[in-house]
Formats: C-alpha cells, structure tokens, sequence
C-alpha cells in the first residue's frame, strides 16, 4: 500500500468516528462501487444537453449512480492524490455531503464522502430532507429530489497557502466540481440544478456541519 492510499485509510478509519465538532460517535461506512470510466455518449452531446432539472420522480437512485455522480464531483483520479476537479495548490477544500432519502441499499440519513477510499460514512440518521429545503427559502427541488449532493469548504486549507485570495480558489474549485456532476448526471440520465439561495447557517445546523465546514452549493439530484 502506498503512502497516499495508507494515509486515504487513516482519514476513513478516522471519518468513521469523529463528527460534529469533535464529538466521538461510532458511524456506519458504506463502500461505493469502483466508478465507470467510460460512457455511450459524446461530452459534445452532453453538454448540447445540459439544463436545470427542478422536478423528480419518486424513483429511487442506485448505490452505483450515487458513487459515480460523487466521483465525478471529486473522486481520486491519481496515485499523487489528485482529483476530477482542479483545485488550487492542490489542497482540496471542499468535502461533499450526500443527503439520502431513495437510494436502493443505503438507509435514509446524511452521508460524508471520503474520496480516498471512494466510501460514505453515515452522520447522521433519518430524511431531513424538509428541513434542508425550509434552510433552502422553501425550495421544493431540495424536498423532492431523492439525493441531495452538499458542497461544503473547509477555507483553511487554502488560505495556509493563498491567505485572502482562498475564498476566490474555492468558489472557482466548487465551480468545476459542480460541473462535473452536473454532466454525469446527464450521463447516467438523471436531472440536477445548482441551489446557492440558502441560508448558510441554517444549512450547517441541519446537517450538524464541524464549525470549520461552510456550505457553498446545493445540488438535488433525480430522475426526470
């Protein structure tokens, strides 16, 4: 094993157990299925494609497409470490959060995905999916969709390096990242829309975020 695979364990294992600020809790780890690297259609035709979906079926996601579409969005790429998207210094700030209602093998709750070992650690229990969509202005993509995929930054790490430039590499970084799971969305034919009107601090209470995790951008996800 090599050292970024051994130190990608380490954060698992560590994930596994801390939340919250720093609260210890035992939490479940799912393993996703290794991503597909090839696809039926052009980037061409999925970006021919590519529009705003705010309405779902109540047709569940497979465990497959949730991990592809969490890949694409920042998955590891690289035996350096390196990821779908670019980020800046290559520190990787931002840390995805998958908020599950329908997804065929995964019960309902929030999920942290760990990019090192392509695996989701449960935070917590239960669909609040209502609760995240009243911190939405009331927007009823949040509410409906069966996955909402949440981008959150820890700013830190790229201001150790970049200092007050960070919040700028960060909202490019979250830009990139989007895209990409806007577009393999499209790929596995499923619908998503970008959700910035929220409110940040509600957003972080309702998915109990650690204080240095700040949401920047709401994705539902769903079957047209």
């Amino acid at each position: 094993m090599g050292n970024r695979q051994l130190l990608g364990t380490l954060v698992l294992l560590l994930s596994a157990f801390t939340y919250g600020g720093g609260r210890v809790q035992a939490a479940e780890t799912i393993q996703l299925p290794a991503p597909g690297l090839s696809g039926q259609q052009s980037l061409e035709a999925l970006l021919q494609r590519r529009h705003s979906v705010r309405e779902y079926s109540d047709q569940a996601l497979t465990l497959a497409q949730l991990g592809q579409l969490l890949w694409a969005a920042q998955g590891i790429t690289h035996g350096s470490g390196y990821r779908t998207a670019p980020s800046a210094g290559a520190l990787y700030p931002l840390e995805l959060y998958a908020v599950v209602s329908h997804v065929t093998g995964l019960s309902k709750g929030i999920y942290h995905y760990q990019p090192g070992g392509h695996a989701l650690v449960k935070t917590e229990d239960g669909d609040i999916r209502n609760d995240l969509a009243e911190a939405a202005l009331s927007q009823a993509s949040v509410a409906q969709a069966p996955v909402v995929i949440v981008f959150t930054a820890v700013l830190a790490r790229t201001e150790k390096k970049y200092g007050p430039r960070a919040q700028r590499y960060v909202d490019i970084e979250v830009g990139h990242a989007a895209e990409n799971l806007f577009l393999q969305a499209g790929a596995l034919g499923l619908g998503t829309v970008d959700v910035g009107a929220f409110d940040d601090e509600g957003v972080a209470r309702v998915l109990q975020l650690p204080p240095d995790r700040k949401p920047l951008l709401l994705m539902p996800v769903g079957r047209q």
